[in-house]
């Protein structure tokens, strides 16, 4: 199986995870959520917003929509919107379907939807179309200094 930088970092970092592939044409969190064979609440997006603040990455269940007022509070800016789709490689080095919250060109802030906090583990991107890593939420936010906060839309939750 291809070896994915994201996964070489964590092979260094000596962070344990396991790897999934699938089809290169999924790009829709609930389809790749189906293709793994998992629920969609355990899949994770990597969503990377902008402020006058800077870049500021969040992660949430595919099924799930990005709360831009409690992600702005959470990361204490007044407003944050979400990064246009052709600026998100120049400023990651990912592509949108393969953006991972490791190994980007820069470690930005990042914040993980509080409802990962109590799983043993998620599935995040492995940086790569057709590949997801399944990691422990709190070993991937220990090692990427993120931080867990309520930044769903609460009337999206279906959990």
């Amino acid at each position: 199986m291809l070896k994915t930088n994201v996964m070489r970092i964590l092979d260094r970092a000596k962070i344990p995870y396991k790897t999934f592939e699938y089809s290169d044409g999924l790009t829709e969190g609930v389809r790749i959520a189906e293709a793994l064979g998992e629920e969609a609440r355990l899949v994770y997006k990597t969503l990377v917003t902008e402020s006058d603040g800077g870049h500021f990455v969040f992660l949430i269940p595919v099924k799930e929509t990005l709360d831009l007022k409690a992600a702005a509070r959470s990361v204490g800016v007044k407003s944050v919107s979400m990064l246009k789709q052709k600026e998100l490689l120049p400023l990651t080095g990912y592509i949108h379907g393969g953006c991972s919250p490791i190994g980007m060109k820069k470690l930005f802030r990042t914040v993980i939807d509080k409802s990962a906090e109590a799983l043993e583990a998620f599935y995040v991107s492995a940086g790569k179309v057709g590949f997801q890593i399944k990691v422990s939420p709190a070993a991937l936010a220990e090692f990427i200094g993120a931080e867990f906060c309520n930044i769903i839309l609460q009337n999206s939750r279906e959990y």
